[in-house]
């Protein structure tokens, strides 16, 4: 077996977490094999003599010659795509229904045999997942269409030895690397093995690469189910691991729901790609959602990846020959670009909050409210999981490495240990990780806040009690527990709920009045601000790569000058008010533009005369038509369709309401609320948005007739910490003096 002994073993973690960070619908028709039995070729026409292959809603073609130009026929003889064979001989054709087909020659000179093109319902025999040998090291996984995905099998001890529980990891970065050992060796420690496969089109693996296609979550499903019929998979079921980029997958694997799946980890997840992460409010993040974009396409060109180039050198010939595809890769930038507004044709494919509803098993999923790469959206997806026997969450303060943090990690352990491994919890070796782990990622080393509880039970009643507690764990104040250095990676306290969103909210509401006040008393006024995105550095981290992560991390987080924003401020709160949940800003604005971008940022105004960054959020004036049947009082959501687009009459007084990011968070008494409103920009460590303001005045009007105000979810009863954390010290939560 591989332990980690030391902290080199951990100290490429940084590397693997995010920062180079359509369901199948399967019912008991989805079990029946398709009929692919191919008709006689046609007499009129020469056969072709390159490859012919279907797939899921595809036809691929390779070994053709470069510059052919082609036609995809029905056997009606109706052409329904037409293409041009790439310089590396291949032709991918996506989008085509399912039945039979073949491709013929421009000038009809020859054409292939009939294929038969399939939907998500057709399932291979078992056989043909029984039949693939996977063995420990590095190999390739058959899917159903033909293209084989490159993965290294990482054992806890000898084959013999086992059978082992497993763990596969699932993403389009290098989980299949045989090189990248980390996580393989911190799931090894914990007594798993582990897979990692690269998706179609990255790596070694074949395919074209297209984020979140039909076809990727259908070679997760084969991925599963081979891996769940080799002799070392204890149990011959599978747990899915990873965080960010492999977390996400793992919501769309789940949702094709393969049978050999025991539960999924899903860790710094989105619930929307277009809502939540790539434009927020319909704002364009030209930061890490178009960046993590661009780095994608680099990767998934023909041999993107280094080590995919360096086996191919070395006498790979399945991993040079997979790389003839991706010349049919689309220009995912350009989709982006081409699709302001969401486009249920484009959006719903990527969009997990409308399938995680497919998902029958045990999740266990974890996030921060300030994540800086993928965003505190995610827990909108939560109250869809209706089909999933237990859901776990675990939602805290923080940066994208926070859902494996020390805080997070015993809860995280426990979870695989009943559901993957099916064994009693025993943290020995998530305790020798841990601190590992913790200094390695934030530069700060500290243990588990909690040691073993289910010492002395059977594994029924350690499931029975690990099933009993409460559902939803809120982690406050992570980078201020008592004991520790400012800025480690544990919780100051926590508090427990039964679901999400939490049932015990009440909303409080304070109204934005004259002279910046901010209360519950009556409005008054109007406050008039320049909008105007260069007021402040397009982001507040002062520095690059991991050391966002640090908890020594330097932030740039700088206030607006005078006149570039409208700001609100509370008095000194009489008793605490701890804020759980979604919130709205619902303004009555005004402008003398068509169109204006708003940010509204909530902050804490702290008797030390420091200020602390809670959470923000964003909307395009435009993009202010609402799905009313989804919005509520605590949280508007917005439709962002074109159709719903309106444009502000210049001079006219409007409402729009602002959707705040959820969070939680402790304002004491004695402390102040702040809100502030500008344009884009500023107060999210890794977003920056092509935003549309340029000067223009916008002026928030708070009288009788137009009370703009501001709502809160808010928890009482909590039993809050005495005294305000040290300044600097939350995770993912800048402070800076008044």
């Amino acid at each position: 077996m591989k332990s980690i002994t030391s902290r080199s073993t951990i100290s490429a973690v940084v590397f693997l977490i995010g920062v180079t960070a359509c369901s199948s619908g399967n019912d008991e028709s989805a079990t029946e094999t398709a009929d692919t039995s191919a008709p006689p070729t046609s007499v009129e026409l020469e056969p072709v003599d390159f490859s012919v292959v279907p797939g899921t809603h595809q036809i691929t073609v390779t070994g053709a010659e470069p510059g052919l130009e082609l036609s995809i026929e029905s056997v009606d003889g109706a052409a329904v795509a037409e293409g041009t064979v790439d310089e590396l001989g291949s032709f991918l054709q996506r989008d085509v229904e399912a039945g039979d087909y073949r491709v013929v020659l421009a000038d009809r000179s020859a054409a292939s045999d009939i294929v038969t093109v399939y939907d998500a319902s057709y399932v291979p025999d078992q056989s043909f997942y029984d039949d693939q040998t996977i063995e420990s090291g590095f190999g390739y996984i058959t899917v159903r269409d033909g293209t084989t995905l490159s993965a290294t099998v990482w054992l806890p001890g000898e084959p013999d030895a086992g059978p082992y529980p497993t763990v596969v990891e699932y993403s389009g970065y290098a989980p299949s690397d045989p090189g990248a050992s980390t996580f393989a060796e911190l799931f090894n420690t914990l007594g798993y093995a582990y897979v990692g496969v690269n998706m179609r089109g990255t790596g070694c693996s074949g395919g074209s690469y297209l984020f979140f296609e039909e076809s990727q979550l259908l070679d997760g499903y084969d991925v599963i189910e081979a891996v769940a019929a080799q002799s070392w998979v204890a149990n011959n079921k599978v747990g899915m691991v990873g965080i960010s980029y492999p977390g996400i997958s793992q919501l769309f694997v789940a949702s094709t729901q393969p049978p050999s799946l025991a539960a999924i980890t899903p860790l710094s997840v989105i619930d929307d790609s277009y809502r939540g992460t790539l434009y927020p409010g319909g704002i364009l993040n030209t930061g890490f959602a178009v960046e993590w974009t661009e780095a994608r396409m680099e990767e998934s060109k023909p041999f993107g990846q280094s080590w995919a180039k360096e086996r191919s050198d070395e006498g790979d010939e399945t991993c040079a020959s997979n790389q003839n595809l991706r010349l049919q890769n689309p220009d995912l930038v350009a989709e982006i670009d081409a699709n302001p507004f969401y486009s249920p044709e484009v959006g719903d494919e990527i969009n997990p909050s409308l399938l995680v509803d497919k998902i029958e098993v045990p999740v266990f999923l974890a996030g921060a409210w300030q994540d800086e790469q993928t965003g505190g959206h995610f827990p909108a997806l939560l109250e869809n999981f209706d089909s999933a026997p237990h859901l776990y969450v675990t939602l805290l303060n923080g940066l994208h490495t926070e859902s494996i943090s020390t805080a997070v990690f015993p809860r995280y352990a426990e979870f695989l240990s009943l559901y993957v491994a099916r064994a009693v919890p025993d943290l020995t070796a998530a305790s020798l990780i841990a601190p590992i782990l913790s200094s390695s990622i934030t530069g700060s080393a500290v243990g588990l806040p909690q040691q073993d509880r289910f010492t002395g039970m059977t594994f029924d009643e350690a499931l029975a009690m690990f099933e009993s507690e409460p559902k939803v764990r809120v982690l406050f104040e992570e980078g201020a527990a008592d004991g520790q250095p400012a800025g480690s990676p544990l919780a100051r306290w926590q508090a427990e709920f039964s679901a999400w969103p939490i049932p015990q909210t009440e909303l409080v509401r304070l109204n934005l009045g004259a002279n910046g006040t901010l209360s519950t008393n009556g409005s008054s006024g109007s406050t008039r601000y320049v909008a105007d995105p260069t007021a402040t550095p397009g982001t507040y981290f002062d520095g690059s790569g991991s050391d966002i992560w640090r908890a020594d991390v330097a932030w740039n987080w700088v206030r607006n000058p005078a006149g570039t924003a409208a700001e609100f401020t509370s008095e000194p709160l009489v008793e605490d008010l701890v804020i759980v949940g979604p919130g709205s800003a619902d303004l009555w604005i005004s402008s003398d533009a068509t169109d204006t971008d708003l940010e509204v940022m909530i902050s804490e105004i702290r008797p030390d005369g420091t200020e602390t960054f809670v959470q923000s959020g964003w909307l395009r004036a435009s993009h202010r038509a609402l799905d009313e049947g989804v919005s509520t009082k605590s949280r508007p959501s917005h439709t962002h369709l074109e159709a719903d687009a309106a444009p502000l009459t210049p001079g006219e007084i409007t409402l729009v309401r602002v959707e705040i990011f959820p969070v939680a968070h402790p304002f004491r008494a004695g402390s102040r609320i702040r809100v502030t409103i500008d344009a884009p920009g500023g107060n999210h460590g890794e977003w920056e948005f092509r935003t549309i303001s340029a000067g223009e005045n916008v002026t928030i009007h708070h009288d009788a007739e137009h009370p703009s105000s501001i709502v809160f979810s808010t928890i009482t009863g909590l039993n809050v910490p005495r005294g305000v954390a040290p300044c600097g010290a939350l995770r993912g939560q800048p402070c800076r003096s008044l």
